[in-house]
């Protein structure tokens, strides 16, 4: 090594040249390979060194794992002096190559000797020191302001996901209220004249749903038997699907025929209605003493009869249209005859519709089949049956729509 590489050092640049010269010959030499570490953090510190080539990590480990890069020392630079000033000082810290590094070393007596002859050497160390002293002091204060930035950023978040926390919580409220207020608006007992039977079921596909059904009395000699899809799911179809039934049970009080009673709600819904939601409906009236049942059906799916002999009918239907969507609604009216051993199954399309995981939709002709098989069930189990068999077959598929099922049966 020249003595003009030496005097590049800033630590050694004001020595003349015959004091660069003897420096020389006490200060030894001392290779590292990347990665490799001149000393631990802890270690007695006993020699002082000065970077030559390459570079040197200045760095913490914490918890013996994680680390806490400090500084990277340049050709130039040196460390340890404290080690040397203050006897039986320990390493405050882990020196490591990065990369080839060449350090220069001086050991304590080496140290003290040059120090005597050259006290300027001193002087610059102390401004060395102060100089890394105010680059600690603003490193630790953009360090602390970092961390209360995270921590502000953190509280910020954590507050944010508790009011997300509170207000899903009162939404969840809201909607088994609701649920609540839907499954009040079902019928508690489905009436049991003599010598009919009737069955119900319904699952929505979320917590509140559209769909509705009702069999009530109107008179001792007339039922009164309504199912219901509205074109949505969820609240808003709820709350449309609480509104189409009272007005459908406050027309239906007047003794009217269903399609006197479709069309009136019919009026009162693109009277009131101020958004695009429809539903479709069939509504039937049960007369006891013939066991006719006449019927409007407003786009509702047609019902179908099962016969005591397993033939399963889709009544004959013409085209109609949902409510709510304009003014003047076209129905379609008829009456049906049913015989001892039949059963009127009514049905919204979630069970037509619903799905397997392979994405096939459970049809019409699933219905028919299963149904010509349930001649011996009373229209209860008829209800059940269907969508347990509805359930199994959808294997836990996801439920796009609610499904509902209303059986009358003729003893």
């Amino acid at each position: 090594m020249s003595i003009n590489l030496l005097s590049k050092i800033p630590l050694f640049s004001s020595l003349p040249t015959e004091e660069l010269d003897g420096l020389l010959t006490l200060l030894g030499t001392l290779d590292l390979q990347s990665g490799e570490i001149l000393f631990n953090e802890g270690d007695l510190g006993e020699a002082f060194y000065v970077v030559l080539e390459g570079e040197l990590e200045i760095l913490k480990l914490e918890s013996g794992v994680d680390e806490l890069l400090l500084n990277v020392l340049q050709a130039g630079e040196y460390l340890g002096e404290m080690s040397l000033i203050m006897p039986g000082g320990h390493r405050t810290a882990t020196a490591r190559a990065r990369g080839t590094v060449t350090l220069l070393s001086m050991n304590r007596a080496q140290f003290l000797e040059m120090n005597d002859r050259h006290p300027e050497i001193s002087n610059w160390m102390v401004k060395v020191l102060s100089q890394r002293l105010d680059a600690t002091n603003v490193a630790t204060f953009r360090d602390l302001k970092e961390k209360n930035r995270q921590l502000q950023t953190a509280y910020d978040e954590l507050k944010a996901a508790q009011a997300q926390i509170i207000e899903k919580e009162r939404l969840e409220r809201e909607l088994q209220v609701a649920a609540d207020i839907q499954l009040s608006i079902l019928p508690d007992e489905l009436p049991q004249p003599a010598g009919v039977n009737f069955g119900a079921r319904m699952v929505p596909a979320r917590q509140v749903g559209g769909d509705f059904y009702d069999v009530f009395t109107i008179t001792e000699k007339h039922i009164g038997v309504l199912i219901g899809d509205v074109a949505d799911k969820g609240v808003p179809s709820a709350l449309f699907m609480a509104r189409v039934h009272a007005l459908i049970m406050a027309e239906a009080d007047m003794d009217l025929l269903p399609g006197e009673v479709l069309r009136l709600v019919n009026k009162h819904i693109t009277r009131l209605q101020k958004s695009s939601q429809f539903v479709t409906v069939l509504y039937g009236i049960l007369n006891l003493e013939t066991d006719e049942f006449s019927y409007a059906r407003a786009g509702h799916e047609p019902p179908l009869i099962l016969h005591a002999d397993g033939t399963v009918e889709r009544i004959a239907h013409s085209s109609g249209m949902a409510i709510g969507l304009w003014e003047t609604v076209t129905l379609d009216e008829r009456a049906v005859q049913l015989t001892p051993g039949d059963t009127l199954v009514m049905y919204t399309d979630g069970m037509t519709d619903c799905r397997n995981p392979a994405g096939e939709s459970f049809g019409l002709e699933r219905i028919k089949n299963l149904l010509s098989g349930l001649t011996k069930g009373t229209a209860q189990q008829v209800c059940d049956t269907l969508l347990k068999t509805l359930q199994n077959y959808q294997n836990g598929a996801k439920q796009d729509d609610d499904v509902t099922l209303v059986a009358v049966q003729i003893k």
